[in-house]
């Protein structure tokens, strides 16, 4: 047994129900890769995983992403060796702590040209852009595409992504600085949403047609107006819920609105299988390494601080991605 320090969730609630606490950590499973962390990932996910929104079985150690050190690996590993530096955003949750056991087929190795806390900041949020735009929705060239919080983790790898396949980027953000940020990194056209109607902008950035696919992970406060942006036949891609989650949708509306598709996508089922993990991170390594992508960490916070993230992160005081550095 190896003692760590950890971030435990003994029961669901706001920021003050995480508890910093020393744990025992057993080795690893045959199938399994002990990771001493560099650089911990902090989602918007695992914010629902604390309140509940999305229950885990407690107590559970919080968040699903981090890149670090394999330390030792079980019996069955032949994936990565003792030494290797990894990253992982579908290993489920475990990655607030110094160190953790992994299912070593969720573990991605990491090129030179990437440092540990790119990959930390990238991961996860890059992956899920890489589903949206590339296999969720094949955005082609001279596509305009509505995507909201364009200047958050995910936004602004997908005003980068997006910029780079040739598609006309409208991004909502929630404040002026933000849009400048949303901009400076690809977004073409940008919408004050808390000000603006951005129905209405939407319709007039596009000529009255609307967008073939809107992306949105506001949730409760944009997504049944987002609807209101779409094309003929366009799609309604919900990927989180920062607002709350949305009402449900009576589906006679999407006939009446144009005979429109909805979905909720999870990153973890476009990287269900090895292959498929593998693809998806090594088209964005790909896209970091010759620079069309860009990240940074933008925020950082030291473990014991994991509370003080999460306020930030739903305070919205925050843009592009945030680190727990054990």
């Amino acid at each position: 047994m190896t003692q760590i320090l950890a971030a435990v969730l003994h029961a669901h609630g706001g920021p003050d129900a995480i508890t910093l606490e020393t744990i025992e950590l057993p080795p690893p499973k045959p199938n399994e890769a002990r990771v001493r962390h560099t650089a911990i990932g902090v989602n918007f996910i695992d914010t629902y995983h604390r309140s509940g929104l999305y229950k885990l079985p407690l107590p559970a150690v919080l968040g699903v992403e981090a890149a670090g050190i394999v330390e030792e690996i079980g019996s069955d590993v032949t994936r990565v060796k003792v030494g290797d530096r990894v990253a992982y955003a579908s290993a489920g949750p475990g990655g607030y702590a110094e160190a953790r056991n992994a299912a070593a087929d969720r573990l991605v190795r990491l090129p030179d040209g990437i440092a540990d806390d790119v990959a930390a900041a990238a991961l996860l949020k890059g992956m899920t852009t890489e589903a949206l735009i590339r296999r969720c929705y094949a955005v082609k060239p001279g596509q305009t595409v509505l995507f909201h919080a364009a200047a958050g983790g995910v936004g602004l790898i997908a005003c980068q992504w997006l910029a780079h396949l040739g598609a006309t980027t409208i991004a909502t953000v929630g404040s002026e600085a933000k849009a400048a940020l949303a901009k400076a990194h690809g977004a073409h056209h940008t919408i004050l949403y808390r000000r603006e109607d951005f129905v209405a902008r939407v319709r007039e950035i596009t000529g009255g047609r609307g967008v073939p696919v809107a992306y949105d992970s506001v949730g409760k406060d944009t997504f049944h107006r987002t609807l209101d942006c779409l094309s003929l036949r366009g799609l309604g891609v919900s990927f989180g819920n920062a607002s709350g989650p949305p009402a449900p949708i009576d589906l006679l509306t999407l006939s009446a609105r144009g005979s429109l598709f909805v979905t909720r996508p999870t990153m973890h089922s476009y990287t269900s299988t090895v292959d498929e993990l593998d693809a998806s991170a090594a088209a964005l390594f790909d896209v970091i390494a010759r620079g069309i992508v860009k990240v940074q960490a933008r925020h950082r916070f030291a473990l014991r601080e994991a509370a003080a993230a999460h306020r930030a992160l739903e305070g919205r005081e925050t843009s592009g991605s945030v680190l727990l550095m054990p």
